[in-house]
């Protein structure tokens, strides 16, 4: 299947150039080109063909498909950088264009199954997933396992737990034999929950994020306050889950934790949708977070990205509020309106998490990486919003239509 998508303005994760052709074939892009007697468009040319050329030229490949891409945007599937998959989470997320999911944390008896499916069929985003996430007994998110969905045969669920740093090798060892793409520690006092909880100990933090780097994980903090993220900080993880929620926009405390994150080059997956959906609004979820959390999340987002840290939109998605693909439009929204430009807003969704997360093959839009793209009517480059109005996503370039409408 070979398809054009014509004249079309191109975000390709980075920059956004006009007047664009763009090839598929194969499931991965094949060429991207001026459109035909454009003058201000400027992008890359494969192979020999000459900029300016068009690209169904007599002799050339056999189109099976035309697309209009004029007054619409094409930019690159988004990827949410957090999520936790259930039975219909990755199909949903598809249809609001979201191609890729990184999830934090899967059930054990849930991972096998929504793996396969996201290898098997191209109706569903693409998965990646930490399996079981690290964390003591009687942790985070121990406390609400009773409540998700999905039980085994309607018994208990139940994870592994650790609480000892020499077994940390062990547990990396379990979790790469799940399939691990990389490890989720939790390091999460209760404190915001307004509960007391077990929680993770700075050696254990150092333990399980060494073993991890030992056979090659990277190593994601859940760490909600100033403490915790400052503890994962010290055991040397790649990334933090959410920003913290504990300081108040505009606390010196928060400007230097935040230059704190920046100097270590840690990311920081900003879930800004997330602390909306449970501290402003009504939602089904178990209770994560007190009232107020939203706005210092939000403050917390304004810090990192004025100290330069690298920052990767994610939702947090569940069965209850986010909505798996909804949620992302949201979090867009939430993040131009915590500093960040369209652009950037729209680069934390495809470019950086493909980057931060060793993605090579998406989040970007150039000839050899996969046909994982999103199609929309109007330019989210400057009004984010836009992301919402989807005429198109293609997911290993087979196209799916209209699929949030």
């Amino acid at each position: 299947m070979r398809t054009l998508i014509r004249d079309v303005t191109v975000f390709d994760g980075e920059r956004t150039t006009a007047h664009v052709t763009v090839e598929l074939a194969g499931g991965l892009i094949a060429a991207v080109r001026p459109e035909r007697g454009a003058t201000d468009a400027t992008a890359d040319t494969p192979g020999n063909a000459p900029a300016g050329a068009p690209a169904d030229t007599p002799g050339e490949h056999r189109i099976d498909e035309e697309v209009d891409g004029r007054g619409r945007t094409l930019l690159p599937g988004l990827i949410d950088a957090h999520t936790h998959v259930f039975d219909g989470s990755l199909s949903q997320a598809l249809r609001y264009g979201v191609t890729t999911e990184l999830d934090m944390f899967c059930l054990p008896h849930v991972l096998p199954g929504q793996r396969r499916l996201a290898a098997e069929r191209d109706d569903v985003a693409d998965l990646r997933s930490a399996g079981t996430l690290a964390t003591v007994p009687g942790g985070h998110p121990t406390q609400l396992l009773p409540d998700l969905p999905g039980a085994p045969d309607g018994g208990p669920v139940a994870i592994d737990v650790i609480d000892d740093p020499a077994r940390a090798p062990e547990f990396v060892r379990a979790r790469q034999a799940e399939g691990a793409d990389y490890l989720k520690i939790v390091i999460d006092d209760g404190s915001v929950h307004g509960t007391d909880l077990p929680t993770m100990t700075p050696r254990l933090a150092a333990a399980l994020t060494s073993a991890a780097h030992a056979v090659g994980l990277r190593v994601i903090a859940h760490a909600i306050t100033a403490a915790e993220v400052a503890t994962a900080l010290d055991a040397g993880v790649d990334g933090l889950a959410h920003v913290w929620t504990d300081l108040a926009p505009g606390d010196p405390a928060s400007r230097r934790l935040a230059e704190r994150v920046r100097s270590a080059g840690v990311f920081t997956v900003t879930t800004l949708a997330y602390f909306e959906a449970i501290t402003e609004r009504e939602t089904r979820a178990p209770v994560c977070a007190r009232p107020g959390g939203s706005r210092n999340a939000a403050g917390a987002v304004r810090a990192l990205r004025e100290a330069g840290a690298p920052l990767l939109a994610g939702t947090d998605a569940t069965p209850y509020a986010p909505g798996h693909g909804s949620g992302m439009h949201r979090e867009l929204c939430l993040l131009h309106q915590a500093g960040l430009s369209p652009r950037a807003a729209l680069a934390a969704a495809t470019s950086l998490p493909a980057r931060h997360f060793a993605l090579a093959d998406r989040g970007r839009i150039a000839p050899g990486l996969r046909a994982d793209l999103v199609l929309v009517e109007g330019d989210p480059t400057r009004d984010v919003s836009a992301i919402a109005a989807l005429t198109d996503v293609w997911r290993r370039g087979v196209r799916h239509r209209h699929p949030a409408r």
